[in-house]
């Protein structure tokens, strides 16, 4: 099996419930992937403690070696061993365990491997309680990107990860479909509070607990610093087309009818990757979504769906 041109001999993928998590610590403290839930997309994580092991994660998911990973953690306890500049208090209180990730100054012992060589570090402590469970059982934080084939839609199901993992990575932790769907909000501190990628903790909530405006990062112009800033995500196979206005979609549907397709007149965001790999599975040309104006201001999916097709009609 070959990624990146790099060969991969196949291995046996175990697919482990929640009362065979101890199994799951183990093979992460000897340096193996493993996959596991959180309340955002399912996660592919490698152990800080194990360092060489890093350069897998990015193997197996075909991954740009600059495109940067979140560290998982299951305590505000566990930052000191991240950063020496901790978060305001006031936004761990407000949104930790929960879908926001910090971008923070990296600890000066990290391995440049851990952060793709730049000078901050993701970090988030994930709400879902199996993944809390694995991280303490490790002993150490878990880096991790979404648990997909890099540029595919993300994992929300343990049997997404199978599809696109199965004989690649030693273990799934299989924690039921993930209740978002879409990855993290994204923030950096320094120097000013910035959204370095959209999710479902807004911009607004966030100016609340600050008290401080929250700027949107300019993606042609900002670092690179957190994941889903450089490449295009999130896409499946079947071509992917979207209307905002539902005269010229139902008129697009109207005059290409022979199209093996899926159509989506309220698509959802908690299930928008489950539904594009739903098309792929079924070998479906095309994939068709209406979004109402309402749709059109949820900030994290419209991020999404104009990675997926940047020009909606």
């Amino acid at each position: 099996m070959r990624g990146n041109g790099i060969i991969f001999p196949l291995m046996e993928t175990v697919w482990i419930q929640e009362e065979q998590i101890g199994y799951a610590a183990s093979l992460l403290q000897r340096g193996e992937l493993v996959a596991f839930p959180t309340e955002t997309v399912y996660g592919l994580g490698v152990s800080l403690s194990q360092p060489d092991a890093i350069p897998k994660v990015y193997q197996v998911k075909g991954r740009p070696s600059d495109n940067p990973l979140i560290a998982h953690i299951s305590s505000p306890a566990q930052l000191t061993q991240l950063t020496t500049k901790l978060p305001p208090q006031k936004l761990i209180d407000a949104f930790w365990p929960g879908p926001l990730t910090l971008v923070l100054p990296k600890h000066p012992a990290l391995p440049p491997l851990v952060t793709s060589h730049l000078p901050t570090i993701a970090v988030r402590l994930p709400s879902h309680p199996t993944a809390r469970h694995l991280i303490d059982l490790v002993g150490s934080p878990l880096l991790a990107p979404s648990a997909n084939l890099s540029g595919r839609p993300s994992a929300t199901s343990a049997s997404h990860v199978w599809d696109d993992f199965a004989g690649k990575i030693a273990a799934i932790v299989d924690g039921g479909d993930s209740p978002l769907g879409l990855e993290s909000t994204v923030l950096l501190l320094a120097p000013k509070p910035t959204i370095l990628r959209p999710g479902t903790i807004t911009k607004e909530a966030l100016e609340e607990v600050l008290q401080e405006p929250v700027a949107y990062a300019d993606p042609k112009t900002a670092e690179p610093l957190s994941p889903g800033m450089r490449y295009r995500h999130y896409a499946p196979k079947a071509k992917v087309t979207w209307f905002s206005e539902e005269a010229p979609f139902l008129a697009y549907l109207e005059q290409s009818r022979s199209r093996l397709r899926m159509t989506l007149e309220t698509p959802q965001p908690e299930t928008l990757y489950a539904d594009l790999r739903l098309a792929d599975t079924n070998g479906l040309e095309e994939v068709v979504l209406y979004c109402s104006y309402e749709l059109t201001q949820n900030v994290a999916f419209m991020n999404r769906l104009a990675k997926i097709a940047p020009e909606g009609v």
